[in-house]
């Protein structure tokens, strides 16, 4: 007979073991995480949502269970582990990342659901309000699409003159057209043009994006389409110090693994309150009496070593509401 497990942890793609009992054989709740990313480049998020969790005494391992599915980017990948979550009769399923909540809240009418998107839960379908969200869903908004225009401001300030901005987006995320017009409208708003660039996640259009942007001496681009490009997160970074452009991207592990700038939500404060509210649903809480949360907490972060790298100098205003330098 085949050991039952109670805590399984997947760090990439399918299983590799024999999926666990359901959730209501087990001795334990089950909490599904289906990610857009890999365990990896979502560690520190992972360990917040931990947090979240313990402050109401679910202890992973110990009292509750977590089945984890990482999608690594490929999101074709997600429907197959939605319903493999859903036929584990997880007790809670948790989605990170925008390409996740529509694709479990397909799989599921029934099982609760706490979703972390950057999208807008009203408009994108996933709730019906965001103080009463009806149905089986509720969670966190990172505001990502709104806070392109800030991204946007940022790279003027750091490129002053007229010189052209560009956006690089994947066009195989579900709302990239609705990231372009937003940010061609702040371009126009700051009188600068906007080259727009719709990249797939592949070493050779990613080169060819950069070799672009080099050509035609683009100002500084900024990255959208965080968990495709996070896959190829080393080729993106050396590619925009190799040929001189000045970049800014969506979240924290970017600039820390030598990216110029971020700027977004502070995710790690996101993921812990998608812990608290995952345990308010497993002791009862109902979803559609949980209202959608929005962020209030916010990060921007400069490394100067890649400023350095570019011959750049980051201009005292920008410095001075930097939340983090790295030296």
């Amino acid at each position: 007979m085949i050991p039952r497990r109670e805590f399984i942890t997947f760090l990439g793609g399918a299983a590799t073991w024999p999926l666990a009992a359901s959730a209501q054989q087990r001795a334990m709740p089950v909490i599904g995480y289906l990610a857009t990313r890999n365990a990896a480049n979502d560690a520190a998020y992972v360990e917040a949502f931990r947090k979240g969790l313990a402050e109401s005494g679910f202890i992973p391992g110990q009292n509750v269970a977590i089945e984890f599915r990482w999608a690594n980017g490929q999101y074709n990948q997600l429907p197959t582990f939605a319903t493999e979550l859903v036929r584990l009769h997880v007790n809670v399923l948790v989605t990170a990342g925008g390409e996740a909540a529509p694709v479990a809240k397909a799989a599921t009418s029934t099982i609760p659901l706490v979703f972390s998107t950057g999208r807008d839960p009203v408009k994108s379908g996933l709730v019906q309000s965001l103080n009463r969200p009806g149905g089986n869903l509720t969670g966190m908004t990172t505001l990502n699409r709104e806070l392109s225009a800030k991204r946007l401001g940022l790279l003027r300030d750091l490129v002053p003159g007229d010189a052209t901005l560009a956006l690089m987006v994947d066009p195989s995320e579900g709302d990239a057209e609705g990231q372009i017009t937003d940010v061609q409208e702040a371009a126009r708003q700051i009188g600068r043009k906007l080259l727009v660039l719709r990249v797939r996640s592949t070493e050779a259009e990613i080169e060819a994006a950069f070799a672009m942007m080099a050509e035609r001496a683009v100002g500084g681009v900024l990255i959208n389409g965080q968990a495709a490009f996070l896959a190829k997160g080393g080729l993106v970074v050396a590619a925009a110090t190799r040929l001189g452009v000045p970049s800014i991207y969506e979240a924290r592990e970017w600039a820390a693994a030598g990216g110029l700038m971020s700027y977004s939500t502070s995710f790690i404060d996101s993921y812990h309150n998608v812990g608290i509210y995952t345990s308010r649903i497993l002791k009862g809480a109902t979803p559609a009496n949980l209202p959608v949360m929005q962020p209030t907490k916010f990060e921007l972060l400069i490394n100067l070593q890649t400023a350095r790298a570019l011959k750049l100098t980051i201009p005292p205003g920008i410095l001075a509401i930097a939340t983090e330098v790295i030296e």
